[in-house]
């Protein structure tokens, strides 16, 4: 006899990870441009009141130097005595990594409230108004609410993809930086520098500062600024950096640093993005002042892994999220920097929407030895394209290459090749990276190592 009771209802998310499967599961896209949606949703949270951050915002857009750039503004402020909240993406192990206040992610229950939070707004009165949000920016609200129920006194963002549509666009930012700008999500974001700088500027504001760290900006960066009325401050032009082996640095319209050590993110881009963040910090000065020893400390302090992050062992270990043409090329300026070794491996995995063709090649000049690898997820390249493509470039002699089906097994591959005086590289996706990074910094002794 078929029961004619309705199904009861399924129990709501309570844990983060089951508020994150709920997520992933609720829209069709993981990608959908536009803020229309998303704003609705914000401006139906906390009675109606939305999320109003209560101290200056500063948002990052860019291509790749973003994290870095918002990092060492986190860091430097901290340094200073302020309470500091900041939201970067992706993560690399775990998603409360992307929520952090005085430099600590934030507890998963204090996250799973705010996901409770945005599902009520989303579904609203009685569930007759629902929203559509997608993954992105349903945890892009539960962040922010989170943040900013910590009260800090200054909060950092960062721009997920683009600029103008992305779900952090939906605050005004106290100053903005706009970091270097290169082709990537082009699918969304437009086929040229030129379409995607025009997205990027999409965070600038009225009469407000906006910090332009890409040495050679997009016209339309500059033009959008112009029409904008926006207060910009361009490396070259309104700041610049000069350093040799031991130190560097900064000018700016009114303060100079000078014999400031590197930053102790490794990498010769960094001191472009610390250049980009003291861009900031100075524009921002008459609101959150900063002394000359709180820079030196936040920047000689900073941390964050996977950004040519160098293991010391035997063999040497590099992890770098590199996954776009630019940031490859940076990464082998910075390998090409570190020294003779007499073979490099490389451990890559990728998604699939990749320009993964100059990937490949620029880091090919110095990889002898290749194992791709699967990576989850319906986005990612398959080991066996991958290696396809490595094949179809005509690998330089003497190279070789293999395949595995997660980022450990390559990585173990690889340690089981290596002698002690070779380097091993992880990089191609934070995905990559965070797999090795899963259970702690890996600790290498090749298997030639005499105990």
């Amino acid at each position: 006899m078929t029961d004619p009771r309705p199904p009861a209802p399924a129990a709501p998310p309570q844990s983060l990870d089951q508020w994150l499967a709920h997520c992933e599961r609720l829209h069709p896209k993981s990608i959908e441009m536009g803020l229309d949606r998303v704003r609705t949703v914000m401006l139906r949270m906390n009675g109606g009141r939305g999320i109003v951050p209560p101290c200056p915002l500063i948002t990052v857009a860019g291509t790749n130097g973003k994290g870095s750039t918002c990092a060492m503004l986190e860091s430097i402020y901290r340094h200073a005595g302020y309470r500091t909240a900041l939201y970067t993406s992706p993560h690399l192990v775990r998603f409360e990594e992307r929520a952090q206040v005085r430099g600590e992610p934030v507890e998963a229950e204090a996250l799973a409230a705010a996901f409770a939070e945005v599902e009520r707004a989303r579904l609203g009165e009685g569930g007759q108004a629902e929203v559509s949000l997608s993954y992105f920016e349903f945890s892009t609200l539960a962040i922010v609410q989170t943040l900013v129920a910590a009260q800090p006194e200054v909060l950092v963002l960062e721009i997920g993809m683009g600029g103008r549509l992305d779900a952090v666009n939906l605050w005004d930012a106290d100053c903005a930086i706009i970091t270097s700008i290169d082709l990537d999500h082009m699918e969304f974001l437009g086929p040229d520098r030129e379409t995607i700088g025009l997205e990027k500027a999409g965070v600038m504001r009225s009469g407000r500062p906006v910090v332009v760290s890409d040495p050679l900006p997009p016209t339309s960066v500059l033009e959008r600024a112009h029409m904008l009325g926006a207060e910009v401050r361009r490396i070259g032009v309104d700041f610049q950096f000069t350093g040799d082996r031991q130190q560097w640095n900064w000018s700016g319209r009114s303060k100079r640093y000078s014999g400031l050590a590197y930053p102790a993110l490794r990498g010769a881009n960094q001191l472009q993005n610390a250049a980009g963040a003291l861009a900031a910090i100075e524009a921002l000065h008459p609101r959150l002042p900063v002394t000359a020893q709180a820079v030196r400390n936040g920047l000689a302090l900073v941390q964050w892994p996977g950004r040519f992050q160098i293991v010391p062992g035997q063999p040497v270990l590099v992890l770098d999220v590199a996954h776009n043409p630019h940031s490859v090329a940076a990464l082998v300026q910075n390998l090409d920097a570190q020294g003779y070794f007499p073979r490099t491996h490389a451990v890559f995995g990728a998604m699939a929407d990749k320009d993964l063709a100059p990937m490949l090649e620029r880091a090919g000049a110095l990889v002898e030895h290749w194992y791709f690898t699967d990576l989850p997820g319906a986005r990612a390249a398959k080991a066996a394209d991958l290696l396809a493509r490595w094949q179809a470039l005509a690998p330089r002699p003497g190279s070789s290459a293999s395949t595995h089906a997660d980022a450990l097994a390559a990585l173990a591959a690889a340690r089981a090749a290596a002698d002690p005086a070779d380097r091993i590289v992880v990089f191609g996706s934070f995905l990559t990276v965070g797999a090795v990074l899963e259970h702690g910094v890996p600790r290498l002794a090749a298997p030639h190592l005499p105990t």
